[in-house]
Formats: C-alpha cells, structure tokens, sequence
C-alpha cells in the first residue's frame, strides 16, 4: 500500500475486489500460503474477469470465485455466467451473501453512508445504493436454502473455510536489534551508557540508594531482554539533542532510574520515591512504554529521522480509530440526506464537542426547527445511531511500532495523508494485546516554547538556560501562583486550576505535582480534592484511614498514603490501595489496572467494584472510604495522572512560571511564536505581558519580521514587536519548519514576510509605493498590511493606507514606465478621507491580528452598559467573601468556555472587558436554557449571584445570559461614540493617545 495514493489498495487491476488471506505472520516462503476470494461487482465483465482469474492462478493456486446473490431479478442468469467464467479460469466457487451488515434494520444507515463515501445525497446517489436489505448475516440454513441448487459451491465453502487457521497466536513479533560496539552486547553497552550518564548527573559521586535502584532495573532489563528498546529511545533523544530539539520524557518511564540517568526523562526517581515496578514488571510481562515529548514545530524531524534509521519496511505509526462524534454524525447524516447547510449547521452548533449521545427535541427546537418535520427527525434517528460508529483510521499522535522483519508480514502499511508519513491499520490496543513494543514520539508546544524563550534570552541578554540548570524552588516563583497568575503556564493556566492555585497555595515542587494531579477526573469523582484541601489548610487533622486490629497492620495505607496526607490522588496510590487493603493479588490488580486502561472504550471496570469495596469492608475499612476509592479509580479510568506523570509534566510546570516571573518579555515572545497552543488567544497574551509591564508594539513594515521580536527598551524589560505571522492570512514561514521541508528536497515556501525583511536590509521604506515596488508583494498582501495598519511607520493610517494600495496598479510595470507611473500616482490627488473612529480601528484590529494595542471594544460600549447597571468584570473578580450571594450584573467578550468531564455538566466561561477578566459559572440547567447564548456569543451579559471563597476565588453563578454580540458589529459600523459615565470624552482622550502613538512610531 505505501506506493500506492491515500486509501487505494490494488492488487489486480480489474473489475473484481480481492481479498488477501493471512500467512501466519511469517516471511512468504511460498505462494501457496497466499487465499485469494475474487468478488466480482454487479455489472461485472467476461472479458476483464477470465484473463484476471488466469493471472491469479499463476500467482496461487487458492483462487476461488465468490458467488453472491442480489436479488434484482437477474440472479440465475448472472449467477451462472459467473459459474462459466469459473469454469473456463477451473477456479471452484464458494457461496456468500457479500455481507454489509449484520441485520436489515441497519440499511437505512447503510444508505447513508454509501452517501457519505461517495460524497452525495440520497436524492442523487441513484443505483449505487442497494435495492434492498438482502445483503445481511443469514443462517447457515438460510444459505443452504439460497444455494440448494448448487451444492458444489456449498461443499466448497465449507472446505475453504476449514483452510482458516490463522491466529493472532501465531505472529512471532521481534523487536528490532540495535546496533552496538564491538564487542559489546546490547545490555553490556546499555550498562555502559547507563553508568556514564550516572557519573556525568552526580559528579561528586552516585548516592548508595540511586546505585541501588540502578542495579535493580539492570537487572530486570536484562531478565525480560528490553536492552535493544532502551537504546532505541535513548539513540532517538540523542537525535533530538544534536539537533537542538528540546524534549523530555513522561509517563510511567519517569518512575524509571535508567532512563533519568540515560537523558530520557527529567524527574529524579531517587528524590521523589517513583515506582519503578509501574513501568516494568516480571508479573505483568508487558513491553514498557516510554512516551517522549518533542517541541511541536520541530517533531516532524524527529519523526523522519525514525523512519530513515529503521526504514519504512520496519517502522510505522500506530492508527487510531476515529469514531463518529455527536457533530460529526449530524453533519455527515445532514448532507447525505440533502439537508441545507444552514439547518445542518443550526444542528450541529447544538451538541458541545463530543459530548452527549445525540440530540433531543429542545436542542432542535433551539436551533429553530421543527422535530416534527419527518426529515429532521429521521436526520437526528439516524445520527444518533451512528455515534460511535467507527468512521475512519487515523494516525496515532507519535506512536512508532518497530520490527526486525518487515512489518507488512505482520500487518497491512498505508499511506497517511500527510506527506511522508506511513501507518500501520492496527491501533495501540491492537498493539498492547500483542506485546508489541511502541516508541511514543509526541509533540507538546510548551517545549516549543521553552525553547524559543531559551534562545531569546540568550540572543537579547546574553544569559544560557537550559532545563536542568534553571534555579530551583524560587519563593517569588511560588509567589506569583499563589496568586493564580498562571496565564500561559504549562498545565495550570485553565481557570479550574487557576482557581485551584490560591487554595492549594504551592510552596515547593511536589506542590506543583499535586497541582497537575488534583484538578483530574479522578481525585474529583473520588471526592479527594475537598478533603486534602482541608488538611493542608490545617482545618482537617490529618489522618490514615486503616484496618480492624485483627486483619493487619493499622500503618499499612501509611506508607501509600503520607506524601498526600492520608488522601489517595495518584493512580500509584489507587492501586496500591488494591493491593494493601482490598488484598488483591497480583493477577487481580493487573486485571484493574487493564480495566482502567481501557474504561473509556471497552467498560469493564465495574466487575472489580464488589471485589474492592467489600474486601476492604470486610478488612474495617469504613464504606464510605473504600467507595471512594474505587470512584476514583473509575475517574483515573476516565482521565487520571499517575505520579510520575505528573512529577514530569510539574518540571515544566517550574520552568514556564520561573520564565513567565523573570522574563516575562521572551516568555509572551515565545508565546505568541508558537501558536497554536494553550488555552488562550494571543490578545490575553498581550494583555497579561503589558500588566505585567512588558511595552508591546504593533506590527509595522518598518520593524516587524515574520515572527514576533524583542526590541530594546529603556525600561526593565524588552518590548515585544509583534509579527506579521500575527496577520490572519500573511504568509510567512517558520524557520524550523522551512528546514524540514529544505531537509525534505522541497522547494521553499512563498514567503511575503522575508521578502519585506530582505527589502529593508537594502534601506528604509520612504512611501508605500516604493514598499510596493521593491517588495514585488501580490496587492493581496499589501491589503492585508493595510488592513492590519502596518504602514504607520510611513505616515499612513489603516482607511489612508487602504486607499493607496487600491490605487496602486494590479500588474508590475516595465522599468522603463516606472519612473513615469510614480509620476501619474503623485499628480493624483489622494482622495479626503474622513477619520476612521477609533472604535472602528479597534475591531478592525482584532478583525485582522485578533488584538488591539488601542483599546478594548468594551471600552466603547461602557457608557451604554453603565446606563444598564451593568458592572466591569474588576468589580465582579475583586468582591470580598461577604459580596456572596449578591445579584450583579457583568458583561464582556467571551474567551474561553470549557466543560471538563468532571465537572458533571457545569460550563465555566471567562469573560473579559477593558478592565480584566470575569469567571462565569453556568449550572447544567441553566446551560439548557441558554444553550445558544452559552455556545454563540461573542459578546455576553450574564446576570447572576456573586460566589467568592476565602481564599478570594470568585465566580458569578448565571441564572441568565443575553448575546450582546451585535453591539460589536454597531461598533464595526461607526454607529457607537463613546463617552465615559462621567461625562468625560473617551473618544477625544484615545484620539490623543493615538496622535502621541504616531508621533512616537514616527520617530
């Protein structure tokens, strides 16, 4: 299949389908192994078909000819001329049903996605559809009776299928052998590298307990022969290390001493207490899984690297299936059934994300349609019975399976989409149940970003920073996420956990790690959030649940139990639970932890609910604990961090809040260089680095280059410039990625922004005419600067600049007519513009670069919503613990709306205006109600009760919102003037910050 296009698979070039039998997972030694069922289509040729079954029996000698009834009143005389075709190849037949489904109630979804495959509708896909409901699972006896009159092709079914032996059991997976020194066998240079790394991360010499654990897993390397998989993986993160490619690993390797010593992973086992037998067991006699983060622009190369050094007949991506999801459904159902895309969409923008198993009549009723309308309510039948059906094959995020023989012996290898990238058509549990090993190469854009703010800080201040070397355990650090100011740090910037950092109140780095764990399905189900919050506030004595006397020892959850407080919040300490207290054995607890594994896809976690609780209940653990105990492994089975994950995830969790507190300047630099990424768009960005009393400046001909800059200031901080990648629709080029594809033999991309800096290297830009000339940009482009008032460095405003490009010709004149061009351009008068008004300006930007550096549209909209009562989202987020329960009434922009799947329904919004950011709480109720305010507006005023905490966390619980979003398309308009409550002229002040601003940028 890799030779062949995207999703094409062809073995005989003819009017027939062929279906390859297995070999057994074995070299072909012969091609008798080869069975070959040849389906011939309805409107099937004599003369393609005879000469293709010839062609086969030379191949093989297992041929048959599958004969199929269709019931379209043709099948005798089809049938039999099949029989003669078999006949003249002496191929035997053999009886089916050419099965598509397994009952005919399931044709009416079959019909809907043949439509689907081939992008049509059911009004015009004509008779590639099937005339009935035949062509489903029949009896054996049924069969019988279709082909009673052709015993031979019964007979020889029967014996074709007794020729199926092949079994998973059979493959005989080996992992690929890395090359190694002479000499040297694959665990000796594992022990080597192992010892050396050691040396090199304690110079002053190896602690007694860190050499003993070492020795340990060496140990247990060499007993389950995983050397040639640790040297993979250690070969892959030297790759990325030569090449200045940040990464870290994660997940269960970083309970491993091993791989901190070899450079995989960055969290030291021996100061943290990991589990080393979470990664690699004897008891399980599982392949270990060790999941590497890479920057996400540059994993790509690593990935191809992967491919050169194994070659793409030895490595692949593992595939994911991906299933049909509630939007997914209703939009293919909806077009199939030829709905509009208007009511298609209004249906569609009912369902939040993934959520939710189909549509009910208020959702459609809130779209503003009828669930009478026999077509709408057979589009919702319909969809809702596809959700969950599988739609197509994907590619896994980073997962490589590696073998020593080829790996289209074990499984078919296609093409993905994206270029140069192959996968196999097994997913990672296919992959798990087969102990096969995989290599997770995965992307995270904090790496990206750490990097990029890395070089910054070197290029512009001359200080070198790598992970390891970034100073620890910062008080000022802690400081600043006490106070919840976390925006664009790593996995603490969501406002669940920006709400959790004032409470929890983190003072040294295993704080952080239980910051990432605590705001996860699984301590929330488990009920384990409130209690440990308690007892580290020293409101709650701290206390360890234990046995009856008389069943064991009453310390044994201690030791499970005291780095948390006596609160199970890691996936180790739900297990362990299992162990200690619900004594399950080894083959249980295994068992458990496969049954997390798999819960969101397979479900069979319940079965060991009895087992746990009961067990614990009969050893005296209180009901109630053991109950939420096993709540929280259901959760963990949802979404859960295991310890060592999070200890992983927590060093970038430092490194980002140490960067985002000293350096704030590179760090909102960086940000913004590596979008997409995070909760957050590049205006609160923006905004959180100019609190922060980092000077931003807009995007200018004169100064901008593709990617945002700092610029030198006399100010503590670096002013960040931001790039013309901030304009929507520029083309510019990263430089990582343009290396990639340079490395890859591909021509470079068009790119407008180096043109513009390779213009200006040649001198100033004196008028927008000569930029034109000597940049050769397409006018598109030039409007797209105007648009996002790039020009003011050249005394032209956005509306002035908009002018002057239109007046620029379309085609490129001869250089002998340039001369007398610019004349014509200067003895034309420009037109007089009236002032574009400011608050024009302002959504105009936002329009363009998703920002203003002029204003905030609230700003504009202020004297209007005051004269409504309606306060500023400061006043909402600055209410003391007394203002609880109080009504206000608060209105802004909407940033970020997030229902977290444990939060049982609750939508959290935040909501901004010129003065700050509001939290919004929306209770599931109220979220039905207002389904279409919550998931549309842009603009929102909530009314509801004010609830703040001790700790000064506070939301505003909706008990109603209104979509103000056409206020901002009156301010697009002109038709709003601004004036603040007290009488004084906003318009007029921010028209003389505007007139400072061009004098300054000017200059």
């Amino acid at each position: 299949r890799p030779s062949t296009p995207t999703g094409k698979a062809v073995l005989v070039s003819v009017d027939a389908r062929v279906k390859p039998g297995h070999d057994g997972g074995k070299r072909m030694a012969s091609n008798s192994q080869i069975l070959l069922v040849v389906m011939p289509s309805y409107r099937f040729q004599t003369k393609a078909i005879t000469p293709a079954l010839t062609r086969l029996t030379a191949l093989t000698p297992n041929v048959w000819l599958g004969l199929a009834p269709y019931y379209r009143g043709d099948d005798k005389r089809r049938l039999d001329r099949l029989r003669q075709v078999a006949a003249t190849a002496k191929v035997p037949c053999i009886a089916t049903n050419d099965v598509l489904y397994h009952h005919p109630s399931r044709r009416a979804l079959q019909d809907v996605l043949t439509c689907v495959r081939e992008k049509t509708t059911i009004d015009k896909v004509g008779r590639r559809l099937e005339a009935n409901a035949e062509r489903h699972l029949k009896p054996a006896a049924e069969m019988a009776r279709l082909f009673r009159q052709d015993q031979g092709a019964i007979a020889e079914t029967l014996r074709f299928a007794e020729r199926i032996e092949f079994s998973l059991d059979q493959l005989k997976y080996q992992y690929p052998d890395e090359p190694v020194p002479p000499g040297k066998t694959a665990q000796r240079h594992l022990e080597d590298l192992t010892w050396a790394g050691a040396r090199n991360y304690f110079p002053n010499g190896i602690p007694p307990r860190t050499k003993k654990t070492l020795h340990k897993e060496l140990r247990l390397i060499r007993k389950l022969r995983y050397a040639h998989y640790f040297l993979t993986v250690h070969d892959i993160v030297q790759f990325a290390r030569s090449q200045n490619i940040l990464c870290q690993g994660r997940g269960s390797a970083a309970n491993s001493a091993v791989c901190y010593v070899l450079g995989v992973t960055a969290v030291n086992p021996a100061e943290t207490d990991l589990l080393f037998e979470r990664f690699i067991s004897k008891e399980r006699l599982e392949p270990p899984d060790i999941d590497v983060d890479f920057e996400h622009i540059r994993r790509e190369e690593v990935m191809q690297y992967v491919y050169r050094r194994y070659g793409r007949h030895r490595a692949a991506i593992v595939a994911t299936v991906i299933h049909y999801r509630p939007r997914s459904a209703i939009r293919d159902v909806g077009k199939a059934l030829g709905l509009t895309e208007d009511v298609t969409a209004a249906l569609a923008d009912t369902v939040w994300g993934s959520w939710g198993k189909g549509l009910n009549d208020m959702q459609v009723k809130q779209a503003g349609l009828d669930p009478a309308n026999p077509m709408i309510a057979l589009a919702v039948e319909l969809a809702t019975e596809l959700i969950e059906f599988p739609r197509h094959l994907s590619q896994h995020v980073g997962g490589y399976v590696l073998t020593q023989d080829r790996l289209d012996s074990y499984v078919p290898v296609g093409n993905a989409a994206m270029a140069d990238r192959t996968f196999i058509e097994w997913d990672k549990d296919d992959i798990d149940t087969l102990r096969m090993m995989k290599v997770d190469v995965l992307a995270l854009g904090m790496l990206t970003c750490i990097r990029k703010c890395f070089d910054l800080i070197d290029a512009h201040k001359r200080q070198r920073w790598t992970l390891a070397s970034l100073p620890r355990e910062v008080p000022e650090v802690y400081d600043m996420l006490c106070r919840g100011e976390s925006l664009g740090v790593f996995q603490v910037e969501s406002r669940a956990q920006m709400n959790m950092l004032p409470r929890l109140k983190p003072r040294r780095f295993y704080d952080l790690v239980i910051e990432v764990a605590i705001v996860r399905p699984g301590p929330i189900q488990g009920d384990m959030v409130h209690p440990y919050l308690r007892r580290r506030n020293k409101q709650e004595q701290v206390s360890y649940p234990s046995p009856s006397p008389q069943h064991g020892d009453k310390d044994e959850l201690h030791r499970v139990l005291h780095k948390t407080l006596g609160v199970p919040l890691f996936q180790e300490q739900a297990m362990r639970i299992a162990i200690e207290a619900a004594k399950f054995t080894p083959e249980q607890a295994n068992g458990l932890r496969r049954a997390m594994a798999t819960f969101r896809n397979v479900g069979t976690i319940g079965k060991f609910e009895a087992m746990m609780v009961e067990n614990m209940v009969a050893r005296g653990y209180e009901r109630a604990f053991a109950q939420n105990c096993f709540e929280q492994i259901k959760g963990f089975g949802s979404y859960g961090f295991p310890e060592s994950h999070a200890a992983s995830f927590a060093q970038l969790v430092y490194a980002s809040s140490w960067l985002k507190h000293v350096h704030p300047d590179a760090f909102c630099c960086a940000l913004l260089n590596s979008q997409p990424m995070g909760f957050y768009a590049p205006a609160q960005i923006v905004g959180d680095a100019r609190a922060n009393k980092v000077e931003v400046r807009p995007v200018d001909v004169s100064f901008s280059e593709g990617q945002c800059t700092l610029e030198e200031t006399a100010g503590q901080y670096h002013a960040v410039r931001l790039g013309f990648r901030m304009i929507d629709g520029f083309r510019w080029a990263d430089p990582d990625e343009e290396r990639v594809r340079r490395d890859a033999g591909e021509a470079p991309s068009d790119d407008w922004a180096a043109r513009i800096v390779a213009a200006r290297a040649r001198g100033p830009f004196n008028s927008l005419e000569q930029f034109a000339r000597i940049t050769a940009l397409p006018k598109r482009a030039l409007i797209l600067l105007a648009d996002a008032d790039a020009f003011r460095s050249l005394k032209l405003d956005r509306r002035a600049a908009l002018w002057a490009v239109r007046r620029l010709p379309d085609d490129v004149p001869l250089p002998l007519f340039e001369a007398a061009r610019a004349q014509e351009q200067q003895d034309e008068h420009a037109s007089p513009l009236p002032a574009m008004p400011m608050a024009e300006h302002v959504v105009a930007d936002y329009q363009t670069v998703r920002l203003s550096l002029k204003g905030h549209p609230m700003e504009f909209l202020r004297a209007l919503f005051a004269a409504e009562r309606v306060v500023t989202c400061r006043e909402v987020s600055q209410s003391r613990q007394r203002a609880s329960g109080r009504w206000m009434r608060c209105a802004g922009v909407v940033l970020v709306r997030q229902r977290p799947g444990s939060a049982n329904g609750v939508i959290f919004m935040t909501i901004e205006d010129e003065t700050g950011i509001a939290n919004i709480v929306v209770w599931p109720a109220i979220m039905e109600k207002y389904r279409k305010e919550v998931m549309g507006a842009r603009l929102v005023l909530v009314e509801g009760k004010v609830q703040a905490s001790p700790e000064g966390v506070v939301h505003l619980v909706a008990e109603r919102l209104i979509d103000r979003s056409h206020e901002m398309g009156r301010l697009a308009e002109g038709l709003v003037r601004p004036a603040l409550p007290d009488g004084a002229n906003l318009y007029e002040q921010l028209t003389s910050e505007k007139n400072n601003y061009e004098a300054l940028n000017g200059d």
